[in-house]
């Protein structure tokens, strides 16, 4: 069985909800999509189920706080793991050239370097090409370009153990220079900042941010089969997942998922 492990679902300023990522799980491993802004990722991995042994593969979307800060965190928190004997094998931490300079700079500036010194070790920064592919695990997964205006970032499309495709777009909307990897796709992973009648409250589009609607239309046109949707405003969380569900099934005749912190979708 395959699943995704939402550790966080929040954009960069929640406050009620974790910033977003993800584990992506498969019978035969899996990998961990970004990291959060903080060391409590590992109160969210802890009560998502997932022990730090289990992720051996980290791939990195952009250098925004709320992605890669919590990626240092890890490196932190892995590496003295490894100098005990408490953590086996190794820590592929995949990412393009910008994020991979920004977490050797940031683990230079902040760490020990009895800490530091792992790098390229028992923890390795891998960096990744547009287009390139790679086997993760019982995966397949190309990395790839989103087209982001605001500073570069990596999606990526993963081929299941069981032939299903995902596709992750990172934290921005769909472009066309992704449709390859989106197009027909089983599974989208998408942002979806706020209902479209919030656009302007929440400032959706100046921060390059698309509404639930926008991400549906874009996913009925692409002959998505399944939708789910993070990187959200933390308002109204006790009812987002059924209100943004209701918008998105305006113009979406797929199925829906809207998670909280925590949930286990099913692939």
């Amino acid at each position: 069985m395959c699943e995704v492990v939402m550790l966080g679902t929040g954009n960069a300023m929640c406050t009620r909800c974790y910033n977003t990522c993800f584990f992506l799980r498969t019978p035969g491993g899996g990998m961990m999509v970004d990291a959060g802004g903080g060391n409590g990722i590992f109160n969210q991995l802890q009560r998502a189920g997932v022990a730090i042994t289990e992720v051996h593969h980290l791939f990195v979307t952009h250098c925004h706080t709320d992605h890669i800060m919590g990626v240092v965190w890890m490196i932190r928190k892995i590496s003295p793991m490894i100098h005990k004997g408490a953590f086996r094998g190794t820590l592929t931490i995949y990412c393009h050239d910008e994020a991979e300079h920004a977490l050797r700079t940031m683990c230079a500036l902040m760490m020990p370097r009895k800490i530091y010194s792992e790098l390229d070790h028992g923890i390795v920064l891998r960096v990744v090409r547009d287009g390139e592919r790679m086997a993760v695990d019982d995966m397949q997964v190309t990395f790839f370009d989103i087209g982001s205006t605001k500073t570069k970032q990596f999606g990526f499309s993963a081929i299941l153990p069981d032939g299903r495709r995902l596709t992750c777009l990172g934290d921005e909307p769909y472009k066309p220079v992704s449709e390859q990897y989106v197009r027909g796709c089983d599974w989208l992973l998408c942002e979806a900042f706020c209902l479209y009648a919030d656009r302007e409250q929440h400032r959706a589009y100046e921060k390059h941010h698309s509404t639930v609607l926008d991400a549906a239309r874009a996913a009925q046109e692409l002959q998505v089969e399944n939708l789910l949707l993070y990187h959200t405003v933390d308002a109204g969380l006790a009812t987002r997942a059924q209100r943004f569900a209701a918008e998105a099934r305006t113009v979406f005749a797929g199925h829906v998922v809207v998670p909280d912190d925590l949930q286990r979708v099913t692939l």
